[in-house]
């Protein structure tokens, strides 16, 4: 039976935080469970994009400074980093104010760049990850998540927080490669199969809902999670807003794969109900973003533009900065300006368009949304 610590947490500030770490940590066996003296630990927050903390879209500093204190008392040498979506790994830390409690508490930034080639002969999808050296350099990692939306695999919390040990631009390689939620919530497993963190803590102190993981809309959630398990803690999550896990492939496919339990439970700490949002805004339609619809075959090319959901222009909020177009991993590109001059938006072209909604993640004006065509409205009512 997997453990889950569920711990309330009201605000960020750094007595309450702190608190609230050492008695989640405590209920899973202490620090010194998951570092020992001489080890060396990668702290991997959750670094999409550099954002200011209060903007609620990356860990926020004051859990990661907590963790990263506990973890220093057991005479670990700690590192930490992550591979944004947009920049570097020091501009993202240093706006979401990471950057400025790493170098208080001395902790050096891994080297999040360098690609090292590792088999993963186990893996059910993948047999090969590219991972970033300063990962592979450290003897155990502590997973730092943030509790939000996401467009493709719904939630994004414990297990896709690993995506970032893959270096830079190489991530949108998957994207292109796997382009379906099946096989990229699978591939997710996998990494985490590769790379198995020892603990996992979900900063769900504030989340997002909605237009997650970049631009949805703040929502105290109060609480923040732990785990030796990343099913179960996704599990967890999705019990919190009322999703049911099954719709959570990353949940369902870590199940079959063996790194985690999303149905055997122990759960301490705060009760988990009194800390649940059953209107939490959250995709909870039953047919999957990009699997199979109602009365067509999966593959069937010439209805999927029409028919699953896509991410759309929002052009008053558009601001024609062309972050969409660089992070669209198709060839020729999904999404692109149709005149040098950048006068209007960027166009999508859905026939190319992978729905990976990689544009959506990204977009810094939120000015990208997933919306259903109208085929695909009246597909799922008849369903």
């Amino acid at each position: 039976m997997s453990r889950v610590a569920v711990v309330r947490c009201s605000t960020y500030a750094r007595d309450d935080v702190n608190a609230a770490v050492a008695r989640g940590i405590d209920h899973l066996g202490g620090a010194g469970r998951f570092a020992r003296p001489g080890e060396k630990i990668l702290l991997k927050p959750n670094l999409l994009i550099g954002r200011s903390a209060e903007r609620g879209v990356t860990t926020h500093p004051s859990v990661f400074r907590a963790v990263a204190e506990l973890l220093q008392t057991t005479g670990a040498t700690l590192t930490y980093g992550d591979s944004p979506a947009v920049g570097t790994t020091e501009m993202a830390a240093g706006r979401t104010g990471i950057g400025a409690v790493a170098r208080d508490l001395g902790i050096p930034l891994a080297d999040m760049g360098s690609p090292v080639e590792v088999p993963h002969p186990s893996g059910r999808l993948i047999k090969q990850f590219t991972i970033a050296r300063g990962v592979l350099a450290a003897d155990g990692i502590v997973s730092l998540s943030k509790m939000k939306t996401h467009g493709l695999t719904r939630i994004t919390g414990a297990i896709k927080n690993q995506y970032g040990c893959i270096p830079g631009l190489l991530k949108a390689e998957f994207h292109a490669r796997l382009a379906n939620v099946h096989h990229f919530s699978r591939m997710l497993v996998d990494l985490n199969g590769l790379l198995r963190p020892r603990l996992f803590v979900m900063d769900g102190v504030v989340a997002m809902e909605g237009n997650g993981p970049q631009s949805g809309t703040l929502r105290p959630m109060n609480v923040l999670l732990f785990s030796e398990d990343p099913v179960a803690l996704d599990a967890t999550f999705a019990r919190l807003v009322h999703l049911d896990p099954s719709l959570v492939l990353t949940v369902v496919y870590g199940e079959e794969a063996g790194i985690g339990s999303a149905r055997d439970i122990d759960y301490v700490g705060d009760p988990v109900d009194a800390l649940g949002a059953p209107d939490f805004v959250v995709n909870r339609e039953l047919t999957s973003t990009t699997g199979t619809l109602p009365g067509f075959g999966v593959g069937v090319r010439i209805f999927r533009h029409l028919v699953v959901p896509r991410p759309a222009i929002d052009a008053a909020r558009c601001t024609r900065c062309g972050t969409c177009v660089t992070i669209c991993p198709t060839t020729p590109k999904a999404v692109d300006f149709h005149d040098s001059a950048r006068a209007q938006p960027p166009v999508h072209s859905y026939g190319r368009c992978i729905r990976c909604y990689c544009c959506q993640e990204i977009c810094p004006e939120g000015a990208i949304e997933i919306e259903t065509p109208l085929l695909g409205r009246l597909v799922r009512r008849r369903a």
